[in-house]
């Protein structure tokens, strides 16, 4: 009992740390921390997180590579996307056509050149991140950014759900019936989900939670579900911000734990010449890797344009390490070959609570940097440590 009992605390480090520091924050900022409006900051503001982190996954499990150039891609990307909407007047459609087929291009030579010319990809992401930022502010030609974005652009991105069921008001306090209903049918699916899992690994004789440890579960996870629902209902609705990030990861989720294309990035992580032994494409899984970072990035350059309506210099700036370090806290492995999506949004989060708990406590940005690279050391020494006793 007591090794099981060190066997989930193990498995599960990062969220109780999450929850902890998330008890710390709403002490510290005496409440703060849990009004609705710091959910959807905590929302809206980390977006970008969550997205980039997911194609990072997907890099690092292939053995520890990296994309050092996705931040400034995202500043390149979103000059180019102004330039079209704002400068010729092009529609918003045409905008994120452009994008996309910039993200697209960008990421087969970007992918090209590692699986197939054999770079590394340290090498040939930070030739990005040294190009693509100078390339992006020499077309701005002086302006300290492109402003402002159409509206129908923004609109996709930003903003909030309406309320569709005319949601009561009490005490001066207009509740999202909306959030709530989104809110029970995401509860409703993980309980399915979790519990005809459970009968189909028993059914086939495979090892199986508990009924007790899936019910514990299932209590959790729809209690945080519906702490945001009841959260958004309060802060106005849903936003779309969370839309776009919750479609992106049940997506990657999916294809990791579901698919052959999923299992051979954890193959090759694992084992790259022992996977193409076996008759693996590893090139084209390196190169898929890397255009699909790619075509993240471009979506992540849509959340930041929309949340400052314009296109500027600064954009992206820093967003690689904010990635690579939700992956690497979340449970990713630095050798590449283990980690999980539901680890990287636990990572994200973790690294979005303490940029909003530091901000509401008014330190230093300078040292909200220290405590960020102190908990990235921990996350590594952790997972080390962990191995070695494994």
């Amino acid at each position: 009992m007591k090794d099981k009992l060190l066997g989930i605390l193990k498995e599960h480090t990062m969220l109780i740390v999450l929850v902890l520091v998330v008890l710390f924050f709403n002490f510290t900022t005496k409440g703060t921390m849990l009004l609705p409006s710091q959910f959807n900051a905590l929302i809206t503001q980390n977006a970008y997180v969550y997205v980039l982190a997911t194609g990072m996954l997907m890099c690092m499990l292939t053995g520890g590579n990296i994309d050092l150039s996705c931040g400034s891609f995202v500043c390149f990307v979103g000059i180019i996307g102004a330039k079209v909407m704002v400068e010729m007047g092009k529609p918003t459609p045409v905008g994120i056509l452009v994008m996309l087929a910039c993200g697209v291009i960008y990421g087969c030579v970007l992918g090209y050149v590692i699986a197939y010319i054999c770079i590394p990809p340290w090498i040939a992401t930070l030739a990005g991140f040294l190009g693509l930022r100078g390339w992006g502010v020499a077309l701005m030609k002086g302006a300290s950014n492109i402003s402002p974005l159409p509206t129908t652009f923004c609109g996709l991105f930003t903003g909030k759900l309406n309320d569709i069921f005319g949601g009561p008001r009490f005490g001066g306090v207009q509740y999202n019936m909306t959030s709530i209903a989104i809110g029970l049918v995401a509860s409703a699916i993980v309980v399915i989900s979790l519990v005809k899992g459970r009968a189909n690994k028993v059914k086939k004789g495979y090892a199986a939670d508990t009924m007790t440890a899936v019910i514990t579960k299932s209590v959790l996870i729809c209690f945080v579900i519906m702490l945001f629902a009841y959260k958004f209902s309060l802060a106005g609705g849903v936003p779309f911000a969370l839309i776009w990030v919750s479609v992106i990861v049940l997506a990657y989720s999916f294809i990791t734990s579901k698919t052959d294309v999923g299992r051979y990035f954890y193959t090759i992580g694992g084992s790259s010449e022992a996977t193409r032994l076996s008759g693996i494409d590893t090139k084209k899984i390196m190169f898929i890797a890397y255009l699909n970072m790619a075509v993240l990035t471009v979506i992540s350059a849509f959340l930041t344009m929309s949340r400052f309506q314009a296109a500027n210099s600064t954009a992206g700036t820093n967003y690689e390490m904010d990635a690579i370090s939700a992956c690497v806290v979340g449970g990713v492995s630095a050798y590449g070959g283990s980690g999980s999506v539901f680890g990287m949004i636990v990572g994200a989060t973790l690294i979005g609570v303490i940029n909003l708990g530091m901000s509401l406590m008014g330190i230093d940005a300078n040292w909200q940097k220290v405590v960020k690279g102190g908990v990235l050391l921990g996350a590594v020494v952790f997972e080390i440590l962990n191995n070695k006793k494994k």
